[in-house]
């Protein structure tokens, strides 16, 4: 069933989409800061390096360098976002492809016009994740960077979906929709999630009435005008949209 708004609680989030897909991903937030306010969530490696997965107050890096692994507190995140994830009923989801999966998320949504956390712990019994590679001097948007993506395919796996539903208006701001990361349990794999497939496995979605928005003030964000003209875009390099 889906839950009332979790009281006094908020996503929070450092930068938005549209200034990853402008190049502006400069400066970032530290990690000890990001677990400071949320122990569940999501971001990005500095210089788009990696995808990150923030779960039981530790982020994780998904990375091209090796295993995923725990990332330091002095380390910096371009692009965030978490909550503290609460204590909700949880529901079992069995057999869904992706599309299945969304439409299981879809139906314990509070309201298309909140957000919410999105939690899945089970076995996938296919899962296709990507990660990017670290970037240089001068930084190239976000579309460029996905051409570049090393994508990898796991089957019989047991993890973590990790992620994000977006009410469309915020579009840019973050992704529409729904938004997800993988961590397995054995830490072996991890990355953005481009396609999945659930064998078994327990769905926890937590609805939330605040959003907390902190943008960079580095000279490159602060110089970069964000047009928002790009939601194809988005939906071609995250996945994201608001049918989802």
């Amino acid at each position: 069933m889906p839950q009332t708004p979790v009281p006094g609680a908020a996503v929070t989030q450092f930068a938005v989409l549209d200034a990853l897909l402008a190049g502006a991903y400069e400066s970032g937030l530290l990690v000890g800061e990001a677990c400071a306010v949320g122990d569940f969530g999501l971001g990005c490696v500095e210089q788009l390096g990696g995808e990150v997965v923030i779960l039981d107050a530790a982020a994780i890096e998904c990375t091209l360098d090796g295993p995923p692994a725990v990332m330091r507190s002095d380390e910096t995140l371009p692009f965030a976002i978490v909550c503290r994830f609460p204590d909700v009923p949880a529901s079992e989801v069995r057999d869904r492809d992706m599309a299945g999966f969304a439409a299981s998320v879809d139906e314990a949504l509070t309201s298309r016009n909140l957000f919410h956390a999105v939690r899945f712990d089970g076995v996938l019994s296919e899962v296709r994740v990507r990660v990017t590679p670290r970037q240089r001097h001068p930084l190239p948007p976000l579309a460029e960077v996905t051409e570049q993506q090393v994508e990898t395919v796991a089957r019989g796996i047991r993890g973590t979906l990790v992620g994000f539903w977006t009410p469309a208006i915020y579009q840019g701001i973050a992704v529409a929709g729904l938004h997800l990361h993988f961590l397995s349990d054995d830490r072996s794999l991890g990355g953005h999630v481009l396609d999945l497939a659930v064998e078994a496995g327990e769905l926890r979605v937590a609805a939330f009435a605040r959003f907390d928005l902190h943008l960079p003030t580095d000279e490159l964000f602060l110089r970069t005008e964000l047009t928002h003209a790009e939601d194809h875009r988005i939906v071609a390099v995250e996945g994201g949209g608001a049918a989802s």
